[in-house]
């Protein structure tokens, strides 16, 4: 668990200048990678490769965000295959047959947990073959006390809010998490994982940084989210804004007439500037809600759903917050030229 008996601590580690400047990076993976055996396999992507088809460590993933967060640790050492395809609906994905087949290949699922997979690890439960384990990050960073709740998570149906990985200081614990994981597992590369690790948390600290300063630039009054589904809640209140609602109910419905007229007042009342809805989650009320309310609707942010097709560079975890927060910037009066610093493509050392 992350230590969170001084209120500011995660804070004031997240906002510390990156002492560690690219030399030092590259210097301090350059002593890690001292004696480790050169491997000659091609630069990997994604995570569609095929379990069991040779001798590395199989991991099967759950939803894209966390597939690219193994795959900057786990490099070309690991086998990696994603089962929830992506921009698909998570919550409600229901894995095939052929996904028991990849999973009794699979030494690990590493999956998000806090009720978000269920299927998938049910799955994972009754196929893994002996030995092999369900690795869940999400209970492991924060406690019960932490999970956040709202219209699409409410506390009374006992689900919480399971997107943690938009909070980047979140993002970060789960690749520790996932070092410590495949390090256990592959001892033989537990060198290789310790220096992906260092070069992926570099580029997530400069990611935040970039997160910060953009939304710095937006105006103090229009900071506020509203959403359809509400994957926002543990990023907000990390980077200084506020999620007014989400309009979608937590059965994945669309909003009754009562709920979407409140909305509409509300959107009024706080002068909303923007709502945002998802690629992931189309929805023909949002437009209808944005213009009554006097908003621009914008209809592409993305929680689980890279840009760009697989393999592209920017098709990974990073390329994707990096585009959220050009939407979120242009939609609310800020500026995104920070983002730019920030490179979307995998860090892992081939």
């Amino acid at each position: 668990m992350i230590d969170r008996t001084n209120p500011s601590a995660a804070s004031l580690s997240r906002r510390r200048a990156l002492a560690m400047t690219g030399a030092a990076v590259a210097g301090a993976v350059a002593h890690r990678l001292e004696g480790i055996s050169a491997q000659e396999t091609a630069r990997a992507v994604g995570w569609s490769d095929e379990l069991g088809s040779n001798d590395l460590l199989n991991v099967a993933t759950t939803v894209a965000p966390i597939s690219s967060i193994v795959r900057n640790i786990g490099g070309n050492r690991i086998n990696l295959r994603g089962i929830v395809p992506d921009g698909v609906n998570s919550h409600t994905f229901e894995p095939a047959p052929s996904d028991a087949v990849i999973l009794s290949n699979a030494d690990v699922l590493i999956a998000n947990g806090l009720d978000l997979e269920v299927p998938t690890i049910e799955l994972a439960e009754a196929n893994l073959p002996a030995g092999a384990e369900v690795f869940t990050l999400g209970d492991k960073v924060i406690t019960p006390e932490e999970y956040a709740y709202d219209f699409s998570f409410p506390e009374e149906e006992g689900h919480p809010n399971p997107h943690l990985w938009t909070n980047i200081p979140y993002a970060m614990e789960y690749a520790r998490l996932v070092e410590q994981k495949l390090s256990e597992l592959d001892p033989d590369n537990a060198d290789y994982f310790a220096a992906n690790l260092e070069l992926y948390l570099a580029r997530l600290e400069e990611l935040d940084a970039a997160i910060q300063a953009t939304v710095d630039t937006i105006p103090e009054e229009n900071r506020k989210l509203l959403t359809y589904h509400d994957s926002w809640a543990y990023f907000a209140p990390t980077y200084g804004m506020t999620v007014i609602g989400a309009i979608q109910p937590s059965d994945f419905s669309e909003p009754s007439p009562r709920e979407v007229a409140d909305l509409i007042d509300q959107i009024r009342e706080e002068e909303v500037p923007a709502i945002f809805g998802s690629e992931v989650f189309p929805s023909p009320v949002l437009e209808q809600i944005a213009s009554e309310g006097g908003a621009e609707y914008y209809d592409d942010l993305r929680d689980d759903e890279p840009p760009g097709e697989p393999g592209a560079p920017e098709h990974t975890f990073i390329g994707m917050m990096l585009r959220n927060l050009e939407i979120m910037a242009n939609a609310l009066g800020g500026d995104p030229s920070a983002l730019a610093s920030v490179s979307a493509e995998d860090t892992f050392v081939s």
